[in-house]
């Protein structure tokens, strides 16, 4: 006699199997993450710039003969070159920088003015900074000594901030290759999208997520970071030329201001008072103030031309995109947060106004046994 299986018996089992599957599911997703994550902001950020340069590959392919592995090839080389010269001069400036600052100082020493007594009777912090600026006038050694801790946890952050800029630069190299690479297969990519999409969001709406995403890493990528990327190499040859003290750290600046949505006229007026200020009023110094200055606005107009393209991100949202990016992963991270952010801004208000019809008025809704008409 065979054994009877009750209803619940039998779905007490069907439930345990269902927990151990899913178990093992996320045992195996678990350990592909474990095993991708040390990758995964590179492919981020080598998908970023292929979603981005999609366009110009497609263009530059067609000349080619449909040859899209050549396409990819030029765009990349072009790509590196791009960043790797002005990068090269940037930090050839900052070395020449630091090195005529050290000869200044040991050729003609090093001299504080003393400050005037009218700093004392500044409200709340008068009187500290007019004894620092004093004992720095008077014995500089012995207000050396007094902040060499200071100054040893400074110089420990500069250069990790140093270090991470050429981490960063070198992942980008690596992510422009490896975006050249899913361009060279861009079409296979773009046919793998949809059903991705599909299967995720559901077969009516693959299509719409797929491109609302294009369309926002597009926006963001050419809007954002590609007018911070402009701005900083307009201004930075500018500075390089004029011989700016410190001209690379200022225009990595007028980068980071550009991807925080802050104006770069915070950096650039400032420099623009110094060199008039030491460098006189002459007409190279004249021409390079007002270049500098019109340099510091082109955001104003480069954005209209770049940015938005349908898609429209609040500024906040790339603000904290930018600052949270920057602060989990670094110089890259600064690039990919406000893409990402982005992204899922607007996959989550297209959830929200992807609501369901509300049932018309007049009709009954069933709330419980009892039908209720939904009209007054």
């Amino acid at each position: 006699m065979s054994p009877i299986v009750t209803p619940r018996k039998a779905l007490s089992g069907g439930l345990l199997d269902v927990l151990i599957r899913a178990g093992l599911v996320a045992v195996l997703v678990i350990f592909c993450m474990r095993i991708a994550s040390p990758f995964l902001n590179l492919l981020v950020w080598s998908l970023i710039l292929a979603i981005t340069l999609y366009p110009l590959q497609l263009r530059l392919s067609r000349k080619l003969g449909n040859k899209d592995g050549r396409a990819a090839l030029l765009i990349v080389l072009v790509a590196v070159g791009i960043i790797i010269v002005p990068t090269y001069l940037l930090s050839v400036a900052v070395v020449d920088s630091v090195e005529n600052a050290m000869t200044i100082v040991k050729t003609r020493g090093f001299h504080i003015p003393p400050p005037a007594e009218s700093i004392a009777g500044w409200p709340l912090i008068g009187q500290r900074i007019y004894d620092f600026w004093l004992q720095a006038a008077t014995d500089i050694t012995g207000l050396l000594q007094k902040i060499t801790p200071q100054l040893k946890e400074a110089t420990r952050a500069l250069m990790g901030v140093a270090a991470g800029v050429g981490k960063g630069m070198l992942l980008f190299v690596v992510a422009l290759l490896l975006a050249g690479v899913f361009m060279a297969y861009g079409e296979a990519g773009s046919r793998s999208a949809l059903p991705i999409a599909s299967r995720l969001f559901g077969p009516e709406k693959g299509l719409r997520v797929v491109a609302l995403c294009v369309a926002t890493v597009r926006a963001v990528a050419q809007g954002v970071i590609g007018i911070a990327f402009i701005q900083m190499l307009l201004v930075g040859v500018a500075f390089v030329l004029n011989g700016v003290p410190a001209a690379g750290l200022l225009a990595l600046g007028v980068l980071l201001l550009g991807i925080m949505q802050l104006p770069a006229t915070l950096i650039t007026i400032p420099v623009i008072i110094y060199v008039l200020s030491t460098q006189g009023a002459t007409a190279g110094n004249i021409v390079f103030a007002i270049y500098v200055f019109v340099a510091g606005l082109a955001d104003n107009v480069l954005k209209p031309l770049l940015l938005g393209r349908g898609v429209d991100v609040p500024m906040p949202v790339i603000l904290l995109g930018a600052l949270g990016g920057m602060i989990s992963g670094g110089i890259i991270g600064l690039f990919i947060g406000p893409v990402a952010l982005a992204v899922g801004y607007q996959l989550f208000w297209q959830w929200v106004e992807d609501q369901p019809p509300h049932p018309a008025a007049g009709t009954l809704v069933q709330i419980s046994d009892t039908p209720i008409s939904d009209t007054p």
